[in-house]
């Protein structure tokens, strides 16, 4: 193995993906299964996930992706995933907490229970379902190579922008700081916990306004880089962070947003004099 295999290699190790079938889950469960881990993927659709991982192993990675039905929405979904993935493997080498819902309206009508739900399902379930795979995390964790925990914010979780998903951008923003928290708790058990805080990339959530290369042309255009993100742009993070590359990162909140977190204001000061 060269040098930079060694650094990015996922080679053998064991990871589960929520949310893996479409967007910025798949993107990871793909770019995981190129580096060669074995990947499972599942959500409240399991013939979905089947079918994303059996398009993915047609590629022939050096890896391998399993599809199954999940559903992190509720106590007992999150217990019957535990369970799941107990059945099938000893120890969990990374964990990537990714499915997440959202709601979008105006400031005058958003309903009260849009934040209970949102909040449980992204914030809640998160940590719990964490809670419960820590052992398994931990039985794979080394000094060397802890075991990796990935959780996905979002840039609407640092910078103070709603666009009418009140409930979401807060949600994600206490999932950066859960991210720090765990962090710390978690790093005695050799477990790192990091988390992605995307921009706008391509994703069924998202696909009311990049579903088409004129409108994610339009969106780019907001983005400091010019452009939306890409399956390249998730990939690289991932395989740098789970890899021997990332083993000593831990706690941090990865912006991979274009530059849209570090914006300043064009003309600060210019029209001063």
């Amino acid at each position: 193995m060269g040098y930079f295999d060694s650094l990015f290699s996922v080679q053998g190790k064991v990871a589960l993906v929520t949310g893996g079938a479409t967007g910025i889950g798949r993107m990871i469960a793909e770019a995981l299964a190129e580096g060669g881990a074995t990947v499972m993927i599942c959500s409240r659709k399991g013939d979905a996930c089947k079918d994303a991982a059996d398009e993915i192993n047609a590629n022939r990675p050096a890896g391998r992706v399993e599809g199954f039905t999940a559903d992190v929405s509720t106590t007992e979904g999150i217990s019957a995933l535990v369970a799941e993935v107990r059945g099938r493997v000893a120890q969990l080498d990374i964990l990537v907490n990714n499915a997440g819902i959202t709601w979008g309206e105006p400031y005058e009508t958003f309903p009260m229970e849009q934040w209970t739900r949102i909040m449980d399902v992204n914030v809640g379930a998160m940590f719990t379902l964490t809670r419960d795979l820590t052992p398994l995390l931990e039985a794979a964790g080394t000094d060397a190579d802890p075991a990796r925990i990935i959780n996905i914010g979002s840039v609407m979780g640092t910078l103070p922008l709603a666009e009418g998903a009140y409930s979401y951008t807060m949600s994600k923003a206490a999932v950066h700081h859960l991210t720090k928290t765990l962090a710390g708790e978690l790093a005695s058990k050799r477990i790192t916990v990091n988390a992605f805080a995307p921009g706008p990339f391509p994703s069924k959530m998202t696909r009311f306004a990049t579903g088409t290369p004129e409108k994610a042309e339009k969106v780019g255009e907001n983005v400091p880089l010019g452009r939306i993100g890409s399956a390249e742009d998730i990939a690289g993070a991932t395989l740098y962070l789970c890899g021997r590359a990332g083993a000593y990162v831990s706690g941090a909140i990865l912006p991979l947003d274009g530059g849209m977190s570090v914006q300043t204001p064009a003309n600060l000061f210019a029209n001063t004099q």
